[in-house]
């Protein structure tokens, strides 16, 4: 219990760090980073964080140029050989009994998930089970309905939210949308959204996938939604940043971004069908599709202050810049309900 204490301390600094753009490009610097943070905060006799600053920067210099090397006779070889693998093994190993990945594979190739993800995920999980387990012939109001399949559905959930909110990072005005006061916090912001930018550009599912596959979980559908995913996300920093340059913004991306949207809903049906070896009920999904299509112009109606606040993607926004303000309503009422993706 105290190692996975340390694990979970070790994870929580790491999302503190990312958080405030302190994100180096390995996950050994990662892990180092979030340990020394983790030993600064520790209480120790009556030492304030002022006084710790000060012994760092009086003393560190010289323990890294003459007492490092001499202070390896504490350990014992094996000692020596946990401290050279800690970070990269014992952590992956952890890591490894709670995603169920090979031991075979590499830290940053692991499905991780952070709290806050969870927490965000946990109104679309619910609103899931209340929608689409009826379509499953399965009971909402018993509870071995939802926990038998809960930790893979919340787990996929919490790691599409984990990448939306990375995306949402990227599309923010910086400082929250406040000037930027300095060169310094210019160049921070600018190098933190290219970091964002950078893990769109790979296979941000990846590692999910490589978890669901391991399950036997992942096909071809699921596979094509993730993509959906992508080119949502996609679209979204083309439209939010078309608008906060004041550029044009096309109706044809505007159209495909709000389809294209409840790809984690149907990530998350097609889960349930794998989970209980059925065969997908095609009639359905169209069926949720178009119900999808709905409900999101709905939470984008309802959701529209916050959205324009957080420059985040809105089919009323957008038509408004599309449309102006005063057409902009008469053009949603008028746009058709179908529910394909335009592909």
């Amino acid at each position: 219990m105290e190692e996975l204490r340390k694990l979970e301390q070790a994870q929580a600094a790491l999302e503190l760090m990312r958080s405030h753009g302190v994100w180096p490009s390995d996950p050994d610097s990662d892990r180092f980073l979030a340990n020394l943070l983790l030993l600064l905060i520790q209480p120790c006799g009556e030492l304030n964080m002022d006084r710790k600053f000060n012994l760092i920067n009086e003393y560190l210099p010289k323990i890294l140029r003459t007492l490092i090397k001499e202070a390896s006779y504490l350990l014992d070889q094996n000692d020596l050989m946990k401290m050279e693998n800690k970070d990269s093994k014992y952590f992956q190993s952890e890591l490894n009994k709670k995603t169920d990945c090979s031991p075979q594979t590499e830290f940053h190739n692991v499905a991780v998930i952070g709290l806050n993800s969870m927490e965000r995920a946990n109104s679309t999980l619910e609103d899931f089970c209340r929608s689409y387990f009826m379509f499953h012939e399965m009971d909402v109001n018993r509870p071995e309905s939802i926990f038998k399949y809960l930790p893979v559905l919340s787990f996929t959930e919490s790691y599409i939210y984990q990448l939306d909110n990375m995306n949402e990072r990227i599309v923010q005005p910086s400082a929250g949308g406040l000037p930027i006061l300095n060169a310094q916090s210019e160049e921070r912001d600018r190098d933190l959204s290219s970091e964002l930018v950078n893990a769109f550009e790979g296979d941000p599912f990846g590692p999910l996938k490589s978890l669901l596959e391991f399950r036997g979980l992942l096909n071809d559908r699921i596979i094509e939604e993730f993509k959906s995913g992508e080119e949502f996300w996609a679209l979204e920093r083309k439209l939010c940043s078309a608008l906060m340059h004041e550029e044009v913004v096309s109706v044809e991306d505007v159209m495909r971004a709000i389809h294209l949207k409840s790809f984690d809903y149907r990530v998350l049906n097609l889960l349930v069908y794998e989970l209980r070896g059925e065969k997908v009920n095609e009639l359905h999904m169209e069926f949720l599709s178009t119900s999808e299509y709905l409900v999101e112009i709905s939470d984008d109606l309802f959701d529209y202050e916050d959205d324009v606040l957080e420059n985040s993607f809105n089919i009323l926004r957008m038509f408004i810049k599309i449309y102006g303000a005063s057409a902009a309503p008469t053009m949603l009422v008028g746009i058709p309900i179908c529910h394909n993706t335009g592909k």
